[in-house]
């Protein structure tokens, strides 16, 4: 009888994937991939980062996402935290490179604050907050379509001078790589999507296992150029603490900024969970297309935020359900379509190993 897996204590509030990518970073550390197993690892994850958007593409449900522009309004707001209030507070954090922040984790930094907003820990917080599921699920959902196409257009608008940016190769690496798996994904939707639904739990595996192999990579080539002696343990916690400052900010920000907008209680909670997070499934492939054999570093930042941020949100939404009124229900208001209570009972894994 196949034993299962264990799992990682309740009390403990580390996101169990966290810990594989961290054990992961740290087999790059001692085992590099050189030569020629260095060829054969940065193609496998070129095909790796190549499925990994072609799934998305093909459980992304396009229909879903343009639903809820009924609630214009609040996706209009998400999509202002996630790509125009996120860049400019990175962009304002370039006065604190060289003295706080080294020019590589700055990048990272910038970096981080183009991804699009999370789809599944959106859902789950907003869930079990009481707040709009249905919102949550679509802003989620568009924020992720919207980024295919803008989180690279911004890289190239403003990392030109820190490392990353568009060249001819680079551009062609992220339409071959990102923007034709995707649409190939979203145009065999209709046929595929059932199989993929049905076997979610195995795929779900293999995007994670596709992550863990594009981090490897990314970190062993970091580990042969030598970019971690840029590096100190005083400016990892300066990264901390700067990251825990933007998050605070842009909590605040989501939070304070819809209820000055009019929004009732339901739709604040879904702006200040899906306006505030960034996704690490989708950041991490596509910083190793931007940025090469530097995406070790670039790719630091993002994964730190992404396990501040679970902490907080699983705070921040206990204390939002805490205060909730009685008759308040997660549903929705014109967001297009959702089960509250198919989110709902995604929330407590979303809250101690959500991926998004």
């Amino acid at each position: 009888m196949r034993r299962p897996l264990p799992k990682l204590p309740s009390w403990l509030p580390v996101d169990g994937y966290i810990l594989a990518l961290v054990g992961t970073v740290a087999l790059a550390a001692l085992l590099p991939a050189r030569g020629p197993a260095a060829t054969v690892a940065e193609g496998t994850s070129t095909g790796a980062v190549a499925l990994l958007f072609f799934l998305y593409g093909a459980r992304l449900s396009t229909h879903e996402a343009m639903a809820g522009l009924r609630h214009w309004r609040l996706h209009l707001t998400v999509l202002a935290c996630t790509f125009v209030l996120f860049p400019v507070l990175g962009l304002a954090a370039r006065g604190l490179v060289p003295h706080v922040l080294p020019p590589a984790l700055y990048t990272g930094l910038l970096f981080l604050c183009l991804v699009p907003s999370t789809i599944q820990s959106s859902i789950a917080f907003t869930s079990l907050a009481r707040g709009n599921v249905a919102a949550a699920i679509c802003a989620g959902s568009f924020s992720s379509l919207v980024g295919i196409v803008v989180t690279p257009l911004l890289a190239g608008l403003v990392l030109h001078g820190n490392g990353g940016g568009f060249s001819a190769d680079g551009l062609l690496s992220i339409v071959c790589q990102l923007l034709v798996p995707f649409t190939a994904g979203q145009l065999l939707r209709r046929w595929i999507g059932g199989f993929l639904l049905r076997h979610k739990k195995v795929l779900g595996q293999v995007d994670r296992g596709s992550i863990l192999l594009v981090v490897y990579t990314a970190f062993s080539a970091g580990m042969v150029e030598g970019i971690w002696h840029q590096v100190s343990g005083p400016r990892l916690l300066c990264l901390l603490g700067v990251e825990a400052v933007l998050l605070a900010v842009m909590l605040t920000a989501t939070s304070y900024g819809a209820k000055r907008l009019g929004f009732p209680r339901a739709d604040r909670i879904a702006i200040t969970f899906a306006g505030s997070k960034k996704s690490l499934a989708a950041g991490l492939p596509m910083a190793s297309v931007l940025f090469g054999a530097q995406a070790g570093l670039a790719v630091l930042p993002l994964m730190l935020f992404h396990q501040m941020q679970l902490m907080v949100c699983a705070v921040l939404a206990k204390r939002f359900a805490a205060r909730a009124p009685v008759a308040a229900e997660p549903a929705g208001t014109g967001a297009g379509t959702g089960s509250a209570a198919a989110a709902g009972s995604a929330a407590g894994a979303a809250v101690s190993g959500a991926r998004g």
